[in-house]
């Protein structure tokens, strides 16, 4: 029987050639082998998040932090996904969204918010955010998301635009 440092390896040959279903292939199968090993399941979670997939990098993740018991690493790799996953689920909300009512962008903006709680460095949730509080007319919380997605993004000129636009917003507001 293969040690679970012998599947990784072979794993690892596969993510070189950018084979990443391939790399997956050998995780799962090191997983079969090894149940107990969190670290398969955290570095099979990584794979899995590099492809897109995100329902099984959730999955892979949280069974790492079982398995291992809140590694602090693995316990952060999970964040992140998590944070993603509330990210992804309040876009497809705002895109829905009509104006007619402003549940979606409550709902949407609650969501946003733990995204970027479970992951202050994710531009893309703070920018979310953004729209949602400024979509809800909350311009004071839009500019906070904002200035703090220029501080992870500071040469992005689009967010520096999307700054002075809320601002402006919020001065035809008053």
């Amino acid at each position: 029987m293969m040690k679970p440092e012998d599947y990784m390896q072979q794993a690892y040959r596969c993510i070189l050639q950018n084979d990443f279903e391939q790399a997956i292939r050998w995780f799962e199968t090191a997983i079969e082998a090894h149940p107990e090993h969190a670290e398969l399941y955290y570095r099979c979670s990584i794979t899995h998040a590099r492809s897109k997939h995100l329902l099984p990098a959730l999955e892979y993740a949280r069974k790492a932090v079982e398995l291992s018991e809140g590694v602090e690493e693995y316990v952060l790799h999970l964040q992140t996904l998590e944070a993603k996953q509330l990210t992804v689920t309040a876009k497809m909300l705002l895109e829905k969204a009509g104006k007619e009512t402003s549940t979606p962008y409550v709902e949407a903006a609650m969501l946003l918010k733990e995204a970027v709680r479970l992951d202050p460095l994710s531009v893309e949730a703070h920018v979310m955010l953004a729209l949602a509080c400024s979509d809800l007319n909350e311009y004071e919380s839009a500019l906070q998301a904002l200035q703090d997605a220029i501080l992870l993004d500071p040469q992005n000129g689009q967010l520096h635009q999307m700054l002075q636009d809320t601002k402006q917003r919020m001065k035809s507001m008053q």
